[in-house]
């Protein structure tokens, strides 16, 4: 794992290096413009370097078989393919490969709810029961659309008990998503595949589908795996099973590539999609949760943020067969994506995110050098 302090030790002495080889070169001056080019390019190449030692060696250590990729902004700072989208086959993964990325489908559910907000077709505090039969009893009848995008509805199953009265905690449900994907099409008139295909058009993602529409794509989806890379279960039937009630499309159905999930954070984040004032609602930590592999966060509307710093957007995703997390830093508008096609249910899940874990680790770390380092530039301007 990164130390913190001496990154930060390394970073500041290459800036005073690059200053005192600016005070040196005489007469000809550097110009503050490219001074700053000289430093982030200086900046760029050592996280590139340091991105392939760190995540090089999570790969080596738990032999990961999926795809990792690093970007900042546009510029590509890591990526690594390794292991088969076909075991049986001998496929390599590669750029192209499609993977299931579970509940990280759910902040597309979440974006097209916020849209409809945006159009007037609802509102988030608008209770259920208005759009919903199934919500027009006494048990669901207060539960608000913003209670289900956040988990505090305090719905689990659809027909169950409700485990705290709405609004009062903290209850993660594919069921409320399930149901978020149901008030969508109501107020559409379209069928979720329909409104999620348009949402893709839009973010300019052009090789996501989801497990009830995916076409062919050249033969490209990776599927879903159990077992250890020597001993491999293939887990059927993929992808139709996303679409099953024990998962849901709205919920984890999402099929996405690393391309395609950076165009994403890329279109959402720089406010292609929602509003300013609608992508604020959307990341503003309305929630509390603790997460069984990533421990205490903050949660907004289908997103997971962190309780400190890094400022950080993010959420893991898992679908028997297929972990994945997808992470987004706004200050410098990093995107760190994960996708695998294998998980070791026998050693558990959280032994499957490890290198997730890691990994984040590596990039949260490096994320507040950066920060630091920054800060160390402006006083030395």
């Amino acid at each position: 794992m990164i130390k913190r302090l001496s990154l930060l030790t390394a970073f500041i002495f290459l800036l005073n290096a690059l200053t005192s080889c600016q005070q040196e070169i005489k007469p000809a001056k550097i110009s503050d413009t490219n001074r700053k080019l000289l430093i982030d390019s200086t900046v760029t190449a050592f996280e590139k370097a340091l991105l392939r030692n760190q995540i090089d060696s999570v790969f080596k250590k738990y032999q990961f078989n999926g795809s990792v990729a690093v970007f900042k902004d546009s510029v590509e700072l890591y990526r690594k393919n390794q292991g088969f989208s076909d075991f049986k086959q001998k496929i390599d993964i590669d750029d192209q490969t499609i993977f299931a990325i579970g509940s990280v489908s759910k902040q597309f559910t979440a974006v097209l709810i916020l849209l409809q907000e945006e159009q007037g077709k609802l509102n988030v505090e608008d209770k259920v029961s208005k759009y919903l039969t199934a919500f027009q009893n006494k048990e669901y009848e207060n539960i608000t659309i913003r209670q289900l995008l956040n988990h505090t509805s305090g719905l689990n199953t659809m027909g169950g008990k409700l485990h705290f009265k709405s609004g009062t905690g903290f209850l993660y449900s594919n069921d409320g998503f399930n149901a978020l994907g149901k008030v969508l099409e109501k107020v559409t008139g379209k069928s979720y595949d329909e409104n999620i295909s348009e949402l893709f058009k839009k973010a300019g993602m052009n090789h996501s589908s989801t497990g009830s529409s995916l076409k062919n794509q050249n033969g490209n989806f990776a599927g879903a795996h159990l077992g250890n890379g020597k001993i491999v279960e293939e887990v059927h039937p993929m992808p139709e099973r996303l679409a099953s009630r024990e998962i849901g499309i709205p919920a984890g159905g999402v099929l996405s590539s690393i391309d395609d999930l950076h165009q994403w954070n890329n279109a959402l984040y720089s406010g292609k999609i929602l509003r300013p004032e609608t992508l604020k609602m959307f990341v503003a930590n309305s929630a509390e949760r603790h997460h069984a592999i990533f421990g205490k966060m903050g949660y907004g509307d289908g997103i997971m943020t962190n309780p400190g710093t890094p400022a950080t957007y993010f959420h893991s995703g898992y679908v028997k067969g297929s972990p994945s997390l997808n992470i987004f830093y706004p200050k410098t508008k990093t995107s760190v994506i994960i996708l695998s096609n294998i998980a070791d249910e026998e050693r558990g899940k959280g032994f499957t995110f490890r290198p997730h874990v890691e990994i984040k680790k590596i990039t949260d770390a490096l994320e507040n050098v950066i920060s630091e380092m920054n800060v160390h530039q402006q006083n030395q301007m």
